[in-house]
């Protein structure tokens, strides 16, 4: 297995590859995510691989791509679509904008179901975290993957946001190098 870094557009050669590898990440539970999903992740990334800061991580096992993580500097302002109105709510605006705006951003971050426990989400992780700027990088995740959530523990990412149990939505995680990482509430 090998980890290899794009940045820009060359990484769009392997788009089909990453289009199935979304799909068996995020098709079953508890993302259940439909094919559709995934051609939408296809469909975006060109547009994705222009945004500042853009990096991706691919695994290769032989000639297979076995996982992949994405991520960019997070604009400011900080966007308004998709997720990013739950992170800016439950960090407020304050923290949201000296926190999250011009750090690393993980945008996705998908391996193959056969590929679970081998470490590759780890390095995968890693790849595209490691050069960011101020040691500041973020990602969210949905609060019903307990699988995820623990995962970014593990790896020594701090939960800045806190929904409430049982509840759906999103957790913003900062980074282990964050410099905010301390700062972050403790779930009550």
């Amino acid at each position: 297995m090998s980890i290899r870094v794009f940045r820009g557009t060359s990484v769009l050669a392997h788009t089909a590859a990453l289009r199935a590898v979304y799909a068996d990440a995020f098709c079953a539970p508890p993302w259940d995510e439909g094919e559709e999903r995934a051609a939408v992740f296809a469909a975006r990334l060109p547009a994705d691989v222009r945004r500042a800061g853009f990096t991706a991580a691919l695994s290769f096992t032989g000639q297979e791509v076995t996982g992949f993580a994405t991520a960019w500097t997070t604009p400011t302002p900080f966007p308004a679509g998709r997720c990013y109105p739950q992170a800016a709510a439950g960090l407020g605006t304050a923290r949201t904008a000296e926190w999250l705006c011009g750090a690393r951003e993980i945008d996705e971050l998908g391996v193959r179901p056969r590929a679970h426990g081998s470490g590759i989400a780890a390095q995968l992780l890693e790849a595209v975290t490691e050069d960011a700027p101020g040691g500041r990088s973020w990602l969210l995740t949905s609060v019903r993957s307990g699988r995820a959530m623990s995962f970014y523990r593990r790896e020594g990412w701090t939960q800045a946001t806190h929904p409430s149990p049982g509840g759906t939505g999103v957790a913003v995680f900062l980074s282990p190098h964050h410099p905010a990482r301390h700062l972050t509430a403790q779930p009550l």
